[in-house]
């Protein structure tokens, strides 16, 4: 994990896209002086709003009828309930238990120092501000199965929270057999 990069506001380190009855929105979690630059280890979570009351709440309101919801719900609540620092803690943890509910076999190391070149560099890969490019590796097309595909037929490269809660247990299987990497 990148641990030595700076913070980069409204990038997909602090928040997800998902899709409710009202379409796609955003949930962005705040940081503390978000907006200046500082590295990423140092990123504060800001309570000073419900922010994890009302993710929650959208999340159950988008994604309650779905198929699987019921199955991982208890495994996410806790990310809207307990309280994480650091953004870096809050995404680590939620790596590791998007992992363990997928069945993805997870380890990775903490960057020590910042590399300024590598071969792939692959950190700028995945931003939401690249989805909109032609080229952009990572639009999933392939159609599933979504909650709210009756309103806005399907909708693309959505948080890993969609495709989870709506395939479930094949959701492993769909990444490697439509995912370009």
């Amino acid at each position: 994990m990148e641990y030595c990069e700076h913070f980069q506001k409204q990038s997909f380190r602090n928040r997800a896209r998902i899709l409710t009855g009202n379409g796609t929105i955003t949930l962005s979690i705040p940081v503390i002086n978000g907006n200046k630059e500082f590295p990423i280890t140092e990123a504060r979570i800001d309570y000073r709003t419900s922010w994890q009351r009302d993710h929650w709440r959208t999340i159950v309101s988008a994604y309650n009828s779905s198929p699987y919801f019921l199955y991982y719900q208890d495994a996410l609540r806790p990310f809207y309930e307990q309280t994480f620092t650091l953004l870096t803690e809050f995404n680590e943890e939620l790596l590791k238990t998007l992992c363990r509910l997928m069945q993805i076999p997870c380890q990775w190391t903490k960057t020590t120092a910042y590399a300024r070149e590598l071969e792939p560099d692959l950190r700028t890969l995945i931003h939401p501000k690249r989805q909109q490019e032609a080229d952009y590796p990572f639009r999933l097309k392939d159609p599933y199965p979504q909650v709210f595909s009756d309103r806005f037929g399907f909708t693309p490269n959505l948080s890993i929270l969609d495709l989870l809660f709506n395939e479930g247990p094949n959701a492993l299987s769909y990444l490697k057999h439509h995912c370009p990497c």
